[in-house]
């Protein structure tokens, strides 16, 4: 990809969940696309750990084709790294049998990565601007639903995100929405 705008969307497969199924690959790329390019340097002070460590992962990332090297930045001794494309897209659903292990431990990673934005979120959210203090969500609902009712939720609110997603993107700033969909059963209870 040459341009700097990343493409919309990557449907996940097997080798890309085996990529992402570590937190901090995923912290990573998600700061790729959200903030735009930067070096392993950048990113090993903003998630304190090793550059070393930040480096084999972003090599990880772009092994998969998540990411790639920004040429029109840095040199070879500071490479700077950006995101291929805006988001990923899982339905585990989709998962064929042999896919099924990749597919929980990505969904591990997620749930570890997303706790860890959440935790950073604690310090910072108190002290938004009143307008996005305001304008921020943070909600939690217990529904009882069926499979197939949480099938057409999750359609009905894709399209919901999908009409702010293809308008303009010079519009606002990058806002986070995470959307968590997920039975409140223990693995021995019967769904």
């Amino acid at each position: 990809m040459s341009d700097q705008t990343p493409s919309r969307d990557i449907v996940l497969d097997a080798a890309t969940l085996r990529v992402l199924a570590h937190p901090m690959r995923l912290t990573l790329l998600e700061h790729l696309r959200q903030r735009g390019p930067a070096t392993a340097r950048q990113l090993a002070a903003q998630y304190e750990i090793d550059s070393g460590a930040a480096s084999y992962h972003l090599r990880r990332l772009a092994d998969g084709g998540l990411i790639e090297e920004d040429h029109e930045r840095g040199t070879r001794r500071d490479r700077w790294w950006r995101a291929r494309h805006r988001s990923s897209v899982h339905q585990p659903a989709d998962s064929g049998p042999d896919e099924q292990q990749d597919s929980r431990a990505y969904l591990h990673a997620v749930v570890l990565a997303y706790s860890e934005q959440l935790r950073r979120l604690a310090y910072t959210a108190p002290l938004l601007p009143d307008e996005w203090y305001e304008a921020s969500t943070f909600s939690n609902y217990t529904l009882r639903m069926t499979p197939e009712e949480l099938n057409e939720a999750k359609s009905e609110l894709a399209a919901v995100i999908k009409k702010y997603r293809d308008r303009d993107e010079g519009a606002g700033v990058p806002v986070a929405l995470q959307l968590h969909a997920f039975p409140l059963v223990e693995p021995d209870d019967d769904a």
